[in-house]
Order: C-alpha cells, then structure tokens, then sequence
C-alpha cells in the first residue's frame, strides 16, 4: 500500500504576507485536490499580494471556480465565474458526458479580472466549428461573483483559447485550432470587448504529439515564449513543449531543442499524466508553473479525483529557455509568503464539511449541480422540516435518458468534490416514498455514464428497498435488500467511505443506532476514473421516469478528510 499524509494543510490565519528568508521552502501537491483540472493562475499584487487560479469546470455549475491563496500552498474558495444561467445559457444544451467549460484561462489587466474559456457542445468532428463556443468572461471584484460579465463570444474553431496583452496595448488571442488532420496553434487580434477578431493564423504545429493545445504566450527578455501541452489532456505521454520568437508576436516560433520541459511519460511516479501548464511571478519575481496531474498507481486504473492542480519551482535566467521542477508530492520550491486569511466565505481547499442546513442558511459555495439545477427542486430548512435540505425528485435519474444528454427538467442531485484519498461521507436521510420507481440517496458521481448510487427506493408495492447500483462501461453488479421493518419510517444513516487506494464501502443503518450500520457493498473505484472529470459526492432524488413527487430530506452532511496519498 502506498503511503500517506493523515495530517492535512489547514489554512492559517496571521497578519501579513511577506516573504522571510532568503532559504527554499516546501511544500505539498497537489495545491488543488480533486476535480480541479486545466489550472491557470495569476499573482496579483494590487489585490493585497494574493494568488488567484481558476480551474475547468465541464458541466459542473457554479462554473470555473477561483480560489485565492497568499503562499501557494492553502487555496480558498472566493467565487465561481460562471454563478447565474443568465451568463451563459447555453451550457444547459450541452449533450455530451464530457462536454461544458474547457480550460479557461485568468488574467488581469488594468484593474480587470479576464477568464477566456470554451464551452463544448458535442463529439462532432473535429474540424467542425459548431462543437465549439468561444466566449470571454470579465469582473472587476474577484470576491463578489456577480461582478463577473455574461459571456461574449467570438469566432474561433477551436479550444484553449488564451489572451495576450503586448506591450503597445494590443490584445491577442491564441488558440488550438481544430483541424481534423493537422490541428496547430492559431493566434489572432481581438476586441475583448465585442468579442471581434482579425484573421487567424498558424503560428506552431508542436513537436509532433498529439492535439497541440493549452497555449500561453509570455514575453521576457524581448522574446516572445509560446508555452503548449501535447499529447492529450488526460493521456500517459502528456507534456508541456515550448517555442519562442525573437522577431515578432507572429514568429517564426523556434522549438526548444530542451523540449518537453515537463512529462511524466515513462516514469513510475505517483503524479501521471502531467500538461497544460501555465506561468506565473510572485512578489520576488521567482518564475512558478501550475499544470494538472493525475495521481495514479500506473499497474491500477484508479483515479477517482481526475485531473488535479498541481505547483512547481521554475528557473528561467536571463536569455535562456526557462527549466521546471519534476512534480511531486513533497516538494522544494523558491520561498513563499506565510499563510494567511483570505476573504469571503468560501471553503478552504483542504477542509471537510459539517453542514445542518439550519434556518435562513444557503447551501455552500463549494457545492456544486450537475448541469443547471430545477430552481424549485432544493429548500434549505422548508418549515415542515428545519435543518434539512429538501429535494425533490428529477423525472430521470443521474444516467438520465443516454448516458449524455441533458434532462430536460434537470437533475435533482447536489454535491461536493472529492478532494482527499480517504474520506467518510455521510447524510442523514427521512424519505417516505409513495409512488413506484421514487428513490433517493447519495452518491459518487463522475458523469451522467458513470456513477455508483445508494438509495432508498419503491421497488415493488409496499416494499421499500434499499439498493446500491452503479452505472460504468463494465458491467457493475447491483446490490438490493428489502428495507429491514425495525428500520421502517426511521431516519436513516447513509455513509460512503473511501477506506483505502482502490475502493468505495456503502452503509447504510438507523440514524439513532449507529451499532448497526450495515455495509451493503464494495465497489472499486476505478469504476468512476475516466474522462476528463472528477468524482463528486452528494445526494439525488429521482423518480426513474415515474409519476411520484414525494421529496427527501436530508440533514448532517458531513464529510470528514482522513489522508492523501502524496508518494
């Protein structure tokens, strides 16, 4: 068994930020566990010295999170760029499993928060301009999420799309161009503003692997650096590859004869799958890379979390071609400022939940939908049930009709990333189900084509079930057990744990007697560790294309973090 860390970073609280000693630091990855893939991040002094990242979101909704940290090392929650369908109401027409926000990409610019992103529709040809949605998002306020703009769009056929301030003030637009046979990287003029753009124009091919995408271009030393991944955003030989142009904005790009400048390919080691890199100073003007990972054991197929965020130390002298830090989990770096608080009301990355839904309450921000929510199918604390949150059913399930395509009355399901190896979830549950087919319980969900469910459902006239199913390309085994009579009309415990590298345990028992909880099944998690996403737990009600309208009550969220597996 690998080892790990059970003493997780905690954010602490002190009163400025400053950098102490000439000495490196250390510290852990990855810097944003879980679901947080596609990382691009900025140091933005203006803001008191803080760090901001925003991380893809798909068809999760609040889209595009930003978190905030003053040392790199604990992130805070602070907003979510994508807050109010309004924005963006498209993204409810999305139909595919792993379509929605793509790699966004965060700058500021005089006094302004930009994040340029692409929302994807469909597996539509590659070369097809239709799948793509390229559209710029602006906030002047990066703790008060309204201020973020609805989106603009602008034409691009392609994804990844990244802007770039030049020295004259000119703003640029580089992309990855979807051609189906040779794909490259484009670049442009463009209004932020209107979302208008000049001609497009190939400046890089890469170094000969596959989807030449995430590009960012960076000037130092009067040369222009164009910063691509290849190989694929979840693939083995993934890497960071670079060019640069001493000329002119437009090229020639000369690859680095140093190329790739950061992979995992070949190796061993725990963080797989390494790419789609971006570059940042702090205060002291040392050089950081932020990419995303995977972390895997490379005989298993076990990867709940996805594609994470992760940090490393970069060189990069005068004149020369920059030089990344392997990641790993225990890391050296330049030094760092101390922890310090961060505002708003967001989660620290590393905390769990202990939630009760208490009268005139909200839910979290780091909860999270799948696609946009029914607005009438959650009440925090309804008067017929304080310090529960309610939900009713969706008429489909978390499959819904193919495994894809987004139901039409939304999915009544809620719920949180996971973002540590180890964890116990828990709910409490009080359902009284009338109509056959209701159901309603907790989750680990990745996407609509995979997810492992244990509910409380009406299987057969008067006889309450409790079931645990999972939904995956392998043919998962699905377990049920008539509801025992001493439990019947009890409020019910139900609790998912991850208890160590491979699997998932489902209990469930009484809420008033903890003794005897029941563990109903086993299943390996290398049953949700696929695609582009991240595992999500939470709570759904549905009515499995049924007629029942009973709601379900849920209370206690808890989710405890016990251990991250770092080597």
């Amino acid at each position: 068994m690998l080892p790990f860390i059970s003493a997780l970073l905690l954010p602490i609280a002190v009163k400025a930020a400053a950098f102490k000693s000439p000495e490196n630091s250390t510290f852990t990855n990855p810097i944003l566990p879980g679901f947080h893939p596609d990382p691009s991040c900025i140091f933005v002094p203006e803001w008191d010295d803080t760090f901001f990242c925003a991380t893809s979101s798909f068809q999760a909704f609040p889209g595009i999170p930003i978190h905030a940290s003053k040392d790199l090392q604990n992130w805070k929650l602070v907003g979510n760029v994508l807050n109010r369908p309004g924005q963006l109401p498209d993204l409810a027409n999305v139909d595919s499993a792993t379509g929605g926000l793509w790699a966004p990409t965060l700058r500021y610019e005089n006094g302004i928060f930009w994040v340029v992103t692409t929302l994807v529709f469909d597996d539509f040809a590659a070369n097809d301009s239709s799948r793509w949605d390229n559209i710029i998002f602006k906030g002047e306020h990066p703790y008060d999420e309204t201020s973020w703009s609805d989106a603009v769009h602008f034409d691009f056929n392609g994804y990844d799309t990244s802007p770039f301030w030049d020295s004259d003030g000119q703003v640029y637009m580089v992309g990855s161009h979807a051609y189906k046979v040779y794909p490259a990287i484009q670049m442009a003029k463009i209004n932020l503003e209107t979302g208008k753009t000049g001609d497009w124009e190939t400046l890089w091919t890469g170094t000969g692997g596959m989807a030449p995408e995430a590009p960012h271009i960076y000037r130092k030393d009067d040369m222009y650096y164009l910063l691509i991944a290849e190989a694929g955003g979840t693939g083995e030989d993934h890497m960071v590859t670079m060019a640069r142009s001493s000329e002119s904005i437009w090229g020639p790009y000369d690859a680095s004869p140093g190329n790739p400048f950061l992979t995992a390919a070949n190796t061993t080691r725990l963080f797989q799958t390494v790419g789609h890199a971006d570059l940042f100073q702090d205060a002291a003007d040392n050089w950081w890379a932020v990419a995303l990972s995977t972390r895997e054991d490379p005989s298993l197929a076990s990867h709940p979390m996805g594609r994470e965020s992760v940090l490393t130390p970069v060189t990069w002298n005068q004149g020369e071609w920059p030089i990344f830090d392997i990641v790993e989990g225990f890391m050296e770096g330049w030094p760092r400022p101390d922890p310090a608080d961060i505002k708003g009301d967001g989660a620290w990355i590393s905390e769990g939940d202990d939630v009760d839904f208490g009268p005139g309450s909200s839910l979290p921000p780091h909860f999270t939908y799948w696609r946009y929510p029914h607005p009438e199918a959650f009440a925090v604390s309804p008067p017929e049930s304080p310090f529960t949150l309610q939900v009713k059913p969706s008429l489909e399930n978390l499959t819904g009709y193919d495994g894809e395509s987004a139901p039409k009355q939304g999915h009544s399901f809620v719920g949180r990333r996971q973002e540590h190896t180890l964890f116990t979830y828990s709910v409490d549950l009080d359902y009284s189900p009338s109509t056959i087919g209701e159901e309603a319980g907790v989750t680990v969900f990745l996407q609509q084509d995979r997810h492992i469910d244990m509910g409380l459902a009406l299987l057969t006239p008067n006889e309450l079930y409790l079931r645990v199913r999972g939904v995956s390309e392998s043919d998962l085994p699905s377990h049920r057990t008539i509801l025992p009579e001493a439990w019947a009309g009890e409020t019910l415990h139900l609790e998912i744990k991850a208890f160590n590298w491979t699997h998932y345990s489902f209990s469930a028992g009484p809420a008033n007697a903890m003794s005897q909880l029941q563990t109903l099944a086993y299943y390996p998690n290398s049953d949700v560790s696929s695609g582009f996403t991240g595992t999500f737990l939470g709570v759904y009600a549905t009515r499995n294309g049924g007629n029942g309208f009973s709601p379900a009550y849920f209370s206690n969220w808890s989710y405890v973090p016990q251990g991250q597996f770092l080597d």
